[in-house]
């Protein structure tokens, strides 16, 4: 079983940059595929970002050209650069073995000021 940790959630103001790491333990040589999602206050979950076993990755519009989803071992990272207000949310990490099991990081929170 596959468990997720996430960190470098924070305080930071427009225009500002944050780097989110998750840290899986455990199976974590089982994990197929990442992704982030987040979920704004009021509003439902959505995926920011995926990256494939392959280092395929995939981004929404609203953040394609400002963040960045890498992998490491059993870690996965997504840099956050010309945060907007819009960007607040707590942010998720969701991990995807190779039989589509899911697993989710407990979350973090981003708050970008204006």
């Amino acid at each position: 079983q596959v468990q997720l940790v996430e960190s470098g959630g924070g305080l930071v103001q427009a225009g500002g940059s944050l780097r989110l790491s998750c840290a899986a333990s455990g199976s974590s040589n089982s994990i197929n595929s990442w992704a982030w999602y987040r979920q704004p206050p009021g509003k439902q979950r959505e995926l920011v970002a995926q990256i494939a076993r392959s280092g395929e990755t995939n981004y929404v519009s609203s953040v394609r050209g400002r963040f960045t989803i890498s992998r490491e071992k059993s870690t996965v990272h997504l840099e956050m650069n010309s945060l907007k207000p819009e960007d607040t949310a707590v942010y998720y990490c969701k991990a995807f073995d190779f039989m589509a099991r899911a697993t989710w990081g407990q979350g973090t929170q981003v708050t970008v000021s204006s």
